[in-house]
C-alpha cells in the first residue's frame, strides 16, 4: 500500500528507477521510449551530463538564499540569457523565476494587475483568454485557461474570465473561406470582445501561441497574431503570452512568438527552460512593463519563497547552453519535418484520423468515428486514452486527451519528443503510435 497520494488511487504504476537518453527504465527492467516528454518536459531525455555536472557543481556553492536578501549568481546569468534571446519588441525586460507554469501564470496576472494599477488605471482587472484552453491548475490559472473537465469541480470558486475562440481550423475555418479570411474573422472576435467589456476595463489577453493541451498543437493563420497584437495596443490590453508547453525551442524557436514577428507584454515559460532537471518556470516582463513599475513603486509585489533558487536556475542555463552548443534548434527542424512526414504517410489515409497539426516537434493526431463529419467519438469510449495504454504496453509514453471537439468529447494524442531525438527514434515514435491505434481501432 503506497503512502503517496497518486493521480489515479485505483492503479498500481510501475516505479521508474533510471534514466537512460530518452528512454525511462522500471524496476524490472522495461524500457519506456519518451515520446511526450512527459508533459512535453524531458526536452533533452534523461540524462544529459553537463546538466547534470551543472547541478552538481551548484549544489557545492550555494542552494538556497531568500530573494528579500539576495542575488544569486545562476539566476542573473539565466534572466540576462533570456532576455537577450527574446523577441524582438522585449527591449530591456526583466524575468522573475518560479516553480512551476500555473505558479508563473498567477504571477503574470497578479504583475499585469500591478502594471495597470501603477499607470493609474484601477478599473482594467478583467481577462480576455480563448476557449478552449490551459494555462495552469491553481486557481487563478484554471480560471484563466478553459478545460472544460479540469475547472468543473472548481468552478464555484473561480474568478470570472471572458473568452474568444481559438482559430482551429481543423473544426473552425468555413467552406469556402480563405486563410486570411479566416485570420481575420478570428481576429476580430478580440476587438468585438473588447468593445463588449468596455476598452478601459479590460486588462490582458491570455493566448498559448501554440495550443497545448486543449487542442493538440493548433497553430494559427498567418497574420493572426500580428492584428492581436495592433488590436491589443489599440486598446492598452497588455498580451500575455502562455509559452509554458509550447515555447523553448519546443516548436522550433526559443520563444514561439519569435516565429509570428511579434511580442508579448508578459510571456510565461516552464516546462523546457529546465528540461525537468529541476522545477523551474519564469515570467518574462518586457522594458514597457518595467519602466512603468520602475517610475512607480519600483517594487514587485508579489514574492514567492522559491523565487531564483540557485539550483534550479544553474540547471536551466546549464540546459539552454546545451541546446546552443548542440544546435539544437537544427535537429528540432529536421526531426519536426521527420515526424510531420512519417504522420502524414501513417495516418492521412486512415479512416479515424481526422487531422494531423503541429509544428518543430510538438505533434498531434486528432481521432475521429466519421472522417466525413467529422464526427468524435464519445468521451465515454476513451479512445485516446486506450490509446496511450496501448502504446505504454508497448514501450512507449505518448500524451493523450480527451475533449477538443466541444470540451467533452474528441480525442487527440500528442507527441513531443526530446530535441535530441534521432532519426531511428522518431521512426520508432510513429510505427509504435500507428501500432497502438491500430490495437483500438483495428487496421
Amino acid at each position: 500500500m503506497s503512502a503517496l497520494f497518486q493521480r489515479n488511487l485505483q492503479s498500481s504504476l510501475p516505479n521508474v528507477v533510471k534514466g537512460e537518453g530518452n528512454y525511462l527504465i522500471d524496476e524490472t527492467g522495461k524500457k519506456y521510449l519518451d515520446a511526450c516528454g512527459g508533459a512535453a518536459v524531458s526536452c533533452l531525455g534523461h540524462d544529459c551530463a553537463p546538466v547534470i555536472a551543472a547541478i552538481k557543481e551548484q549544489v557545492d556553492k550555494l542552494c538556497f538564499a531568500h530573494t528579500g536578501f539576495f542575488s544569486n549568481e545562476p539566476s542573473e546569468k539565466l534572466a540576462s540569457w533570456l532576455v537577450d534571446h527574446a523577441p524582438r519588441g522585449t527591449g530591456a525586460g526583466r524575468v522573475m523565476f518560479l516553480g512551476s507554469g500555473s505558479e508563473a501564470m498567477e504571477a503574470a496576472l497578479k504583475l499585469v494587475r500591478q502594471y495597470h494599477l501603477e499607470n493609474g488605471e484601477p478599473e482594467r482587472c478583467k481577462v480576455i483568454a480563448r476557449k478552449p484552453s490551459y494555462h495552469g491548475n491553481t486557481l487563478g490559472a484554471l480560471a484563466t485557461g478553459y478545460h472544460e473537465t479540469r475547472r468543473a469541480p472548481y468552478d464555484p470558486l473561480l474568478r470570472e474570465t471572458h473568452y474568444i475562440e481559438v482559430p482551429y481550423r481543423y473544426r473552425m475555418m468555413r467552406e469556402g473561406e480563405t486563410e486570411a479570411e479566416f485570420s481575420d474573422r478570428l481576429a476580430k472576435q478580440l476587438e468585438h470582445k473588447i468593445e463588449e467589456l468596455g476598452a478601459k476595463n479590460v486588462m490582458a489577453f491570455v493566448l498559448e501561441p501554440v495550443v497545448g493541451a486543449t487542442l493538440g498543437c493548433v497553430t494559427s493563420p498567418k497574420a493572426y497574431f500580428k492584428t492581436i497584437r495592433k488590436i491589443c495596443d489599440k486598446h492598452g490590453v497588455l498580451m500575455v503570452a502562455d509559452e509554458v508547453m509550447c515555447g523553448m525551442g519546443r516548436t522550433g524557436t526559443t520563444y514561439a512568438l519569435e516565429q509570428e514577428g511579434i511580442a508579448a507584454d508578459i510571456t510565461t515559460l516552464a516546462k523546457g527552460l529546465g528540461a525537468g532537471y529541476q522545477p523551474i518556470a519564469a515570467v518574462v516582463a518586457t522594458q514597457k512593463i518595467m519602466s512603468v513599475i520602475s517610475q512607480g513603486s519600483g517594487k514587485l509585489w508579489n514574492g514567492h519563497t522559491y523565487m531564483s533558487h540557485a539550483v534550479v536556475a544553474a540547471a536551466a542555463l546549464a540546459v539552454q547552453e546545451y541546446i546552443k552548443s548542440e544546435s539544437l534548434p537544427d535537429n528540432i527542424r529536421v526531426r519536426g519535418q521527420q515526424i510531420e512526414e512519417c504522420l502524414h504517410s501513417a495516418f492521412s489515409e486512415h479512416p479515424h484520423v481526422g487531422d494531423i497539426r503541429g509544428r518543430g516537434l510538438f505533434w498531434s493526431i486528432e481521432l475521429v468515428e466519421d472522417k466525413a463529419s467529422k464526427k468524435p467519438y464519445a468521451a465515454t469510449q476513451e479512445i485516446a486514452m486506450r490509446i496511450g495504454a496501448a502504446a505504454l504496453e508497448i514501450g512507449m509514453m505518448c500524451y493523450p486527451t480527451q475533449g477538443c471537439a466541444d470540451g467533452i468529447d474528441g480525442d487527440h494524442v500528442l507527441l513531443a519528443p526530446s530535441y535530441t531525438s534521432t532519426e531511428d527514434e522518431i521512426t520508432t515514435i510513429v510505427a509504435v503510435l500507428e501500432r497502438a491505434v491500430s490495437a483500438v481501432l483495428g487496421d
